[in-house]
């Protein structure tokens, strides 16, 4: 086959899941000179191979083994990226699909724009388009990860330049959270980020259940890739509004998740308040002044974590709430910061088309 403009990677740990049809919605749809590079995780690649069917001897398509016993899309991910020879990878998961078009579209815009990523429109079958990242009303071209909020996008779809990020590699020895260091990486070291708003969609099924990451981890291991991201030396030359947007984000949409996950805990709750305590301290040693621009919602539920006694029936009802609208949901609580980019009001608004 000629030299591919495109290298697509596709991880697959498990002989359920339809890898043929990921396969399939790449080789069957692009008009791009593509390659799929399909990495056998700890399962023998002979299973993979029956799955994939007639593709498999597709001369577009390479199968790879890695068998390292670590249940991390990090390996397989890296694996590809270091298999990987076109000047653009795209990532896919083997129980996800591009769109008819997708790769054309996305690579159409990075020649027209340098973009060293081109973001994807995500569809996912139950629920719908993602939202994120809240960039600014309509705004497509030369995203600013301030302005554009572009750290929201923890999943790194869409098309990544491989002559901008040659040596960019997914964080080994995490439990989860491999890929946002990654991520990080794409928004705040990128050029003429674009976002293919309305293009052919990455789209997402949500029938899977294998999830590699799924097991349960202490807090510390929740959050490492945060200490990941900061111990890395790009993070020092981070101007502080870069470094507020990036800590205001972890707290949203990582910090009340681990509250939740540890509510009911079989050890109780009350085991995990002093590391929780530790990961806000962490976020805002490094991000000045991320906590005051969380909403009052927000700021209510880590009181109660944060309190004497906390009670796990509250913070959940508090959790709830954060979802419930009205002011408490979209106002920190100094109104001075009300307009500021990373605060509720502005970040929510922009999660509407």
């Amino acid at each position: 086959m000629a030299e591919p403009l495109v290298d697509v990677i596709i991880p697959v740990h498990s002989k359920t899941r339809p890898v043929a049809r990921a396969a399939a919605s790449v080789l069957d749809y692009s008009e791009t000179d593509v390659r799929v590079n399909v990495v056998a995780h700890n399962i023998d690649p002979a299973i993979i191979r029956a799955n994939l069917g007639s593709i498999a001897s597709d001369s577009r398509l390479r199968l790879f083994h890695l068998a390292d016993g670590i249940p991390s899309p990090a390996g397989p991910m890296n694996l590809g990226l270091d298999r990987a020879t076109a000047p653009y990878v795209s990532l896919l998961g083997s129980d996800d699909e591009f769109a008819p078009g997708a790769i054309d579209s996305w690579l159409a815009i990075a020649r027209e724009t340098g973009a060293s990523t081109v973001i994807a429109r995500i569809d996912r079958e139950l629920s719908g388009v993602e939202p994120l990242p809240p960039t600014r009303r309509a705004r497509t071209r030369d995203l600013d990860p301030v302005k554009d909020r572009l750290a929201y996008r923890c999943a790194p779809l869409g098309l990544i330049s491989r002559m901008h990020f040659p040596e960019l590699r997914f964080t080994p020895g995490l439990g989860s959270g491999e890929d946002l260091e990654y991520t990080a990486v794409l928004w705040f070291q990128g050029e003429h980020i674009s976002y293919d708003r309305n293009g052919p969609a990455y789209i997402g099924h949500e029938d899977e259940h294998d999830r590699v990451t799924g097991a349960k981890r202490s807090v510390a291991e929740d959050f490492a890739f945060f200490a990941a991201i900061t111990s890395a030396p790009w993070f020092a030359h981070l101007s502080p509004r870069q470094r507020t947007a990036l800590g205001v984000k972890t707290l949203r949409l990582h910090f009340f998740d681990a509250v939740f996950a540890r509510l009911d805990a079989p050890e109780g709750f009350a085991a995990h308040v002093r590391p929780l305590t530790e990961v806000l301290d962490t976020i805002e040693a490094a991000a000045p002044g991320s906590i005051r621009l969380l909403s009052r919602a927000d700021r209510a539920v880590i009181d109660e974590v944060l309190g004497s006694a906390p009670d796990t029936s509250r913070i959940l009802a508090l959790l709830g709430a954060r979802w419930g609208g009205g002011l408490n949901a979209v106002l920190p609580r100094n109104p001075l910061f009300a307009l500021h980019p990373q605060a509720p009001f502005r970040t929510l608004r922009n999660t509407r088309p």
